[in-house]
Order: structure tokens, then sequence, then C-alpha cells
């Protein structure tokens, strides 16, 4: 009874560790791994495994000041319940795709607020759940590459990166994931517009990227540019010629 009442609150439990195929990945990219089972000194009823897809959203606060949630983008539900044995060890190999809106993690400034990671959980009946974390490197798809580097080719330095709480409305176009990432970029220099910042959200999808361009101007306020992008070589190479009439 001392034992089972010590697994109740985490001591002796059962371990999990979740092992991925690869951990650098692009929105959208299948992936697979195996969550890797022990368990603890008592013989244990798990109900369930699941896996999260995290991140952190910026919330603005009543006192217009920000804070950073924890923000589920998605989930997979890996096992249904079972009986784990004192010290037995099980492998449940899985396959999932990571959803097209997923942050985009590896970007070129330091001041990047931008994390991805998968969060395991056993749900154990009666028990606190075990869980582990594993942090994901995303990479930009070629369209969004594609503004990044134009927008360096221009002299527009990228000085924060985050993610959002919300949804993204361009009329055309909509974000779904309940979460948006922003990219903020400020000249180097002298603008022709008088442009103070640049911001860049951009919506990928299987076959194209949706692109919503914020610009800061000191005479006439912001201003709103939305764009689709197919995922061409053409269309892609055509993105900095785009860029360039947009910024003047």
């Amino acid at each position: 009874m001392f034992k089972k009442i010590l697994a109740s609150v985490g001591i002796g439990a059962a371990k999990v560790d979740t092992v991925l195929h690869t951990e650098h990945l692009l929105p959208g990219q299948d992936f697979s791994g195996e969550i890797l089972i022990k368990g603890g000194d008592v013989e244990q009823d798990i109900s369930g495994i699941d896996l999260a897809l995290m991140t952190k959203v910026k919330v603005e606060t009543e006192d217009d000041g920000v804070e950073y949630h924890n923000f589920c983008i998605d989930n997979w539900h890996i096992s249904d319940s079972f009986k784990l044995q004192p010290g037995e060890e099980r492998a449940l190999p899985f396959n999932a795709t990571l959803p097209s809106e997923t942050p985009i993690t590896e970007l070129p400034t330091s001041n990047n607020k931008c994390v991805v990671w998968l969060q395991t959980g056993l749900n154990i009946d009666m028990a606190i759940d075990a869980s582990d974390k594993d942090s994901l490197y995303i990479y930009p798809n070629d369209v969004v590459k594609a503004f990044i580097s134009a927008m360096d080719e221009f002299g527009y330095k990228m000085a924060k990166a985050d993610v959002e709480k919300g949804y993204l409305n361009a009329g055309s176009f909509n974000s779904n994931s309940g979460c948006y990432q922003e990219l903020e970029y400020r000249p180097g220099g002298f603008t022709l517009f008088g442009i103070k910042e640049v911001e860049l959200s951009f919506v990928p999808e299987q076959h194209q990227t949706h692109v919503l361009i914020e610009l800061d101007r000191a005479f006439s306020g912001d201003g709103y540019k939305a764009m689709t992008i197919p995922h061409h070589p053409d269309e892609v190479a055509a993105v900095e010629s785009r860029l360039r009439d947009l910024l003047g």
C-alpha cells in the first residue's frame, strides 16, 4: 500500500521518454518516433498516452503588460488504457504530421520568443501525470525563406519574432490554429516612404503560403497588404520584386 501511495504522487512511478527520428522539421512535414515507457515499483493503470504540440503565445494583460502562456497547437492520442507492470518496458511507435501553421523557431534574430516542443503525457489514474518534453527545431519553407532573404537584401533587420494568441483575418485568407507568428522588421536607415516597421505573418498551406504584411509609416500610420505565393519556383523567385514594389 505504501508504494502505491508513493506512486500516486509521482515517486517510484512510471517514466516516459519520447524519441524522435528527427527534431528538425518544416511546417506540414510528417514526423515519427516512439514513446518509451518504463514501469515503476508497482503495477499501475495507464488510462491513455497523449502527445501534444506546444508553443508559447504572447498575451496582453489588463494593465497593458505582456505574458507568455503555454499553448497547445495540436494533439494526438497514441494509446488507450493498459496496465503497466513493475519494471515493464514498452515502446509505442507513432507517425504524425505537423500542422502547416506550426511556428518557425529557426530565425535570424537574437530576440526570438518562438519555441515549439512536443509534450508526452501518461494519464495515470489517481496520479500526477508523468510527462516528457522534447524541443523541435522548425525551419521556414521556401516562400518564407525568400521573404527573409529579401528583407535582409533591402536593409531591414529582424528585430523580434514571437507568437501571438488569436487569429489572422486578412479577408482573402484566415489562420486556423488559434495562434499566429509575427516577424518584426526595422529599417537599417532612411526609407523612401518613412517606413518605421514591417511585420510579416505567414499562413502556409500545402501548395501555397499566404502572407500578411503590416507597414507602419511615419506619416500615414499602419497599412496592410495581403498576398498569396504559390509553391512554384517562378513564384518564389518573384518574391523579391513584389516586396521591392511594396516597400518602395
